[in-house]
């Protein structure tokens, strides 16, 4: 550890962590209570699909926004993360009190994803203003956090399997409000928090012509073409095999199994390297993909561990293609390369949970799952050099 890193308060990474956990609740909540949604509107399957299509959309808009105007540069980032949290939540009552109309939600959808936006990058910039080397293999706590938070709605729901489902949005609302004031009231501005470098476009060329970068960002793109498509299916594989609250119960579990990946590759990269981590990871969620066909049948016990084991994988190779990109790209342009790599990354993600949504409507899962091995292995190619360079 080093002197810096040693420096920083004990409470700094619990309450940060803690905090990006509450504010990320906000991101699958409707995915959540969408089949009570669908017995009271009779909308089809594909909706949960256009639902987090339309997050996906606030949320690259917000990040393209606030980079572009500086905000967490001209305000406390901590005050950004707050009002982004109290709006997202405010979101989340109206959702909860307002008829359900599709229109309506859908704009509420795009709305929680622009706040998000003030949620999940300035949670990462609030930590960076501590760790004065970078985030190191607190990314990983982090990332994992988030996981775990996209995951919390479900859990809400099975707890709550006999309560309307308003109740779960109010839940979530509540979650997303502690999590700003935590961060608010027990993570100060950090001794090494800078400005950021405003937007080049140049980090557009930089991301296909330097070798490495576009390794990194091409894996990544891979990643996002499967991680949430498969989240929107969880639910849909899970109710082959169980019913009633052991849905939602089991869609948390297996998309939480992420955050533990996260943290332990994480712990990992030191020893094999954040390229070789991701690439098992990677491959491992493509193959998971693959047995689709087999697993849907298979006895109970095979079935969980297969669920578990891509919910692990689909999700833990995100904080490492961070910071790969982050390690690659040139100093001048890192803030630049990091936004447009996710703002590509979360647009190919609509497109794939458009698609495989829609397919999940009219095919049997076990002809659509095999489909979100292409990401993967898209991703894969791309990684190889940085295998060979170690």
């Amino acid at each position: 550890m080093t002197t810096a890193t040693a420096a920083v308060p004990r409470r700094i990474l619990p309450a940060i962590a803690v905090s990006q956990f509450a504010g990320t609740s906000l991101w699958f909540a409707i995915n959540a209570v969408m089949p009570d949604l669908q017995r009271a509107t009779g909308w089809p399957a594909s909706a949960v699909g256009w639902l987090t299509a339309a997050v996906q959309l606030g949320f690259i808009a917000g990040t393209l926004g606030f980079a572009l105007l500086a905000v967490a540069d001209r305000y406390s980032p901590r005050r950004v993360f707050l009002v982004a949290s109290l709006a997202g939540a405010a979101l989340a009552v109206a959702t909860a009190l307002l008829p359900p109309d599709f229109t309506t939600l859908f704009a509420l959808r795009v709305l929680t994803g622009v706040c998000l936006a003030g949620i999940y990058p300035v949670g990462m910039k609030i930590a960076a203003g501590w760790f004065a080397g970078g985030l190191g293999w607190a990314l990983g706590v982090l990332v994992g956090a988030l996981v775990v938070g996209t995951a919390l709605p479900f859990g809400l729901r099975a707890l709550g399997a006999q309560a309307p489902w308003p109740a779960v949005m109010l839940g979530v609302a509540a979650c997303a409000a502690g999590g700003g004031v935590l961060m608010a009231l027990a993570v100060p501005d950090g001794p090494h928090l800078l400005r950021a470098a405003k937007i080049s476009p140049a980090a557009l060329g930089v991301i296909w012509s330097d070798r490495r970068v576009r390794a990194s960002a091409f894996g990544y793109f891979g990643h996002m073409g499967e991680l949430y498509a498969f989240y929107v299916l969880v639910p849909a594989i899970v109710a082959t095999r169980v019913s009633g609250a052991a849905v939602p119960g089991w869609a948390f579990v297996v998309i939480a199994s992420g955050g533990l990946a996260c943290v332990l590759g994480g712990a990992l990269v030191r020893r094999y390297g954040g390229a070789r981590v991701a690439f098992a990871q990677l491959a491992c969620s493509g193959g998971c993909a693959l047995l689709a066909p087999w697993m849907l049948g298979a006895p109970l016990l095979a079935w969980g561990a297969w669920m578990l084991l891509w919910g692990a994988t689909v999700a833990g190779d995100s904080p490492q293609f961070s910071a790969l990109t982050a390690a690659n790209a040139p100093r001048a342009l890192i803030g630049s390369v990091l936004t447009f790599v996710n703002s590509i990354g979360f647009s190919i993600s609509v497109a794939t949970i458009a698609l495989f949504s829609s397919l999940a409507d009219v095919l049997p899962l076990a002809w659509v799952l095999p489909g979100l091995a292409v990401g993967p292995a898209i991703g894969l190619w791309y990684l190889k050099p940085l295998l060979r360079r170690g």
